[in-house]
């Protein structure tokens, strides 16, 4: 019940629908993310969070010659003034401009721990120091001249720039990376020196053709070097269309250790790569014997990167060891260009190469516009204030005289009528004031409000005579700039010099304007096959019950009595060489490959094959085999289903294997066996035995199999392929052999039931 003496006014309660409202709020959520946080304005390059800190170490007067200041300070002003998120993510953003392995032409000039290329972490802010570098600078360079528009800030206290007028292209030489709502961008660095190359000549030339663009502009220059092998073609396209990729690979040179003796040393490694999380993945390869040929790795790297790579054989060719390991570790990187900026600030967009840097040479054009319009209004303010102080030394005993007993001098000297061409005597002659006379008869209210406040120390002679020269100056300035705002090509003659100016700063001339990464072509390696890359040792090969396989070195008694953990035992124990590949056959009718030379040592008691393939738990390993090529294979199941195989359609090298044999549900498959002989003899549980030829099997890649033998119960035995001629012979339970010549009583056609097997046959019903 309402409270009559309520008198505020009912709530306002807006209905709307869930799908406009959840709609409305995501595109806005979405929009901001576009536009202020993820993707970089084409004209600065920048995000709203590197633009703020740039801008806020500005204001605390961090420049690159002055001191430095500690990072929780700097990371504290942004998040106060500019930026209002978490300063550990401001820390994080500074920290990087820092980064002379993360950013081509550092921002951010760092003392103190900001993480390494090894991928370990900044310091925290309050053990840091930074302040700007010279590149930081000429971004910022123009901001008192009214260079570029300002906006509030987040809470309406401060101005902050709402774009840098940013003296040369930050976007493309020092690269962005964003992810947005629907979008995002990835921009490698490149080299500033070839960048203005393409500026000057798109002034010059300003239908200049993509291929020509590409010519002054090959490709990236990553900041850690490394060889780019991305063919031409490609990367004309990928600047043509803004999107595409760069493969590049880690700079490496062979060192001679006599004696035939060599090893690879890495000195440059990709882009963005961690070099500890490199060493690791090599590390892995190396325990792995994925790459047989690879012995040792080193790091060795102090100040410089320097990965040794030993080869385990010193026959094998270096390049055919590095193409190995580009196709199998990180030492060979794509890099995706995706340009995908804001241009204006506003829209986001992906362009090529010959639209960013004409973006970037119209904001130029708009900021020298602004900066002289800026200096031309100076210079007015300036000329009046000295046409006062002229006219005042012409008239000086009467500005004294005014100045001295007027109770309103200001008002005096403005309304008071100094007459048209006042004449003073000189040692040189008589003088005549210059200035036109309808501005010699009265001052202005800020000439007036000059000479009150002039020193006294100035009114001398030669005070009078600069002020002279310095108007002289100021007009032939002011008549330069009327021509430079009236006419398009003094404008970009005069963008031409600034950017021949920051080539001296930062060209290939510089240290940190050297070319850093270099191209080639990939090459052709021949593909060596892995066998071919192992040294061939004789091992042992041991699987226990339980699955835990491992290789002993040589060729051990297969009676030799090993250790196994409690409550297992040897289950397969056969020799092998390293160059083997071994089939694991399991009770599921699939098939998986392992290679010889990756088993893990006989020291301890190996490993679970487990973790080497896809191997279900409630799945059995059957057999294991020394994969024959050319050699085929019977496959049968429980169930009396069966076909013929080339062994080959057994190799799978993928951890889930490969599916060859189809079951029936409640069935598993036997021991695979060789196809060599002209008959088929399978004995069933029921102790029934058949004999048939093996030209009625059909030979198939995979699948489910014909019927072997037909059972009125129970299922399928054991089957072994034989010669008719030889007869069937078997162990019987004392270890003698017992032979059967004469095999007509149970030959008969695929899928009959058979007859009883011969006298003394296996207990076991298995053919041995």
């Amino acid at each position: 019940m309402s409270d009559p003496n309520d008198t505020d006014p009912p709530a306002l309660v807006v209905t709307e629908r869930l799908r406009d409202a959840i709609g409305d709020r995501y595109l806005t959520y979405a929009l901001s993310t576009i536009m202020h946080r993820a993707l970089p304005d084409a004209r600065d390059g920048l995000k709203p969070v590197h633009r703020r800190i740039l801008f806020a170490m500005r204001e605390l007067r961090l420049s690159s010659a002055g001191g430095f200041r500690k990072s929780a300070k700097i990371a504290g002003d942004v998040m106060g003034n500019y930026h209002p998120h978490g300063d550990a993510a401001i820390y994080d953003a500074m920290a990087r401009l820092a980064q002379d392995f993360a950013v081509r032409y550092p921002l951010v000039d760092g003392q103190g721990n900001f993480g390494n290329i090894d991928g370990d972490n900044p310091a925290a802010s309050r053990y840091t120091e930074a302040r700007m570098t010279a590149a930081a600078e000429a971004l910022l360079e123009g901001l008192d001249a009214d260079a570029v528009d300002y906006r509030d800030n987040y809470d309406g206290t401060l101005r902050e720039p709402v774009v840098l007028p940013a003296a040369f292209p930050n976007l493309l030489a020092n690269g962005a990376a964003g992810i947005a709502v629907g979008m995002a961008t990835n921009i490698p660095p490149h080299n500033l020196d070839e960048l203005i190359d393409g500026c000057l000549h798109l002034i010059r030339h300003p239908n200049a053709t993509d291929e020509k663009l590409v010519e002054l502009i090959p490709g990236p220059d990553f900041p850690t070097g490394g060889v780019i092998v991305e063919p031409r073609e490609s990367i004309l396209d990928a600047y043509r269309t803004g999107r595409g990729a760069f493969r590049l690979r880690a700079r490496h040179e062979i060192e001679d250790l006599g004696k035939g003796q060599w090893q690879i040393v890495v000195t440059e490694i990709p882009y963005q790569l961690q070099k500890g999380k490199l060493i690791e993945k090599l590390a892995e390869l190396v325990l792995q014997k994925k790459v047989p040929i690879l012995g040792d790795i080193r790091d060795e790297s102090a100040d410089d990167i320097r990965i040794v790579l030993e080869p385990k054989s010193r026959n094998v060719d270096p390049d055919t060891l590095m193409a190995t390991l580009y196709r199998m570790s990180d030492l060979e990187t794509r890099f995706s260009l995706n340009m995908n900026v804001l241009i204006d600030g506003v829209t986001p967009r992906v362009c090529g190469l010959r639209e960013v840097l004409q973006a970037f040479l119209d904001h130029r054009r708009e900021v020298l516009l602004r900066r002289s319009r800026h200096r031309m209004a100076k210079i007015d303010h300036r000329l009046e204030v000295l046409e006062g102080f002229i006219l005042a030394y012409l008239n000086l005993d009467r500005v004294i005289d005014i100045i001295r007993y007027d109770d309103a001098p200001k008002e005096a000297l403005m309304f008071e009528g100094w007459g048209e061409g006042y004449v003073r005597a000189t040692d040189e002659g008589d003088y005549v004031s210059p200035l036109p006379t309808e501005r010699a008869a009265t001052l202005s209210d800020v000439q007036a409000e000059a000479i009150l406040n002039m020193r006294l120390r100035a009114l001398r002679r030669l005070e009078e005579m600069a002020l002279l020269k310095e108007r002289d100056a100021l007009m032939e300035e002011r008549a330069g700039l009327e021509d430079l705002l009236d006419n398009d090509e003094v404008q970009w003659k005069a963008i031409a010099g600034e950017l021949r100016e920051v080539r001296k700063v930062f060209g290939k001339g510089t240290d940190l304007g050297r070319r850093r990464s270099t191209f080639a072509e990939a090459g052709e390696v021949a593909e060596v096959p892995l066998e071919a890359m192992i040294e061939r040792e004789p091992i042992t090969v041991v699987c226990s019950q339980m699955g835990w396989v491992r290789a002993l070195s040589g060729h051990q008694p297969l009676d030799k009595e090993l250790k196994f953990k409690d409550g297992d035992g040897p289950a397969f124990m056969f020799h092998a060489e390293t160059t083997d590949k071994l089939i694991v056959w399991g009770s599921d009718g699939r098939a998986f490959t392992l290679q010889a030379s990756q088993l893990p040592g006989g020291r301890g008691m190996g490993e679970p094959l487990r973790l080497m393939v896809d191997l279900p738990n409630e799945t059995a390993i059957v057999d294991i085999l020394i994969h024959k090529p050319g050699r085929k294979l019977l496959l049968a199941s429980s169930a009396g289903d069966g076909f013929v195989v080339p062994e080959e359609e057994l190799v799978a090298m993928r951890r889930a294997g490969k599916q060859v044999l189809n079951l029936r549900a409640g069935t598993n498959a036997l021991r695979p066996v060789e196809a060599r002989g002209d008959h088929v003899a399978c004995v069933g549980d029921n102790r029934k035995m058949l004999v048939f030829p093996l030209a009625e099997l059909p030979e198939m890649p995979r699948g489910k199999g014909v019927r072997l033998q037909k059972f009125k119960d129970g299922g399928l035995s054991d089957v072994t392929v034989i010669a008719l001629e030889d007869g069937l012979k078997w162990s019987d339970p004392a270890g003698r052999i017992r032979h059967e010549p004469d095999l007509t009583e149970w030959l008969g056609a695929r899928a009959q039931a058979g007859r009883m097997a011969p006298r003394g046959f296996p207990r076991d019903n298995r053919f041995g």
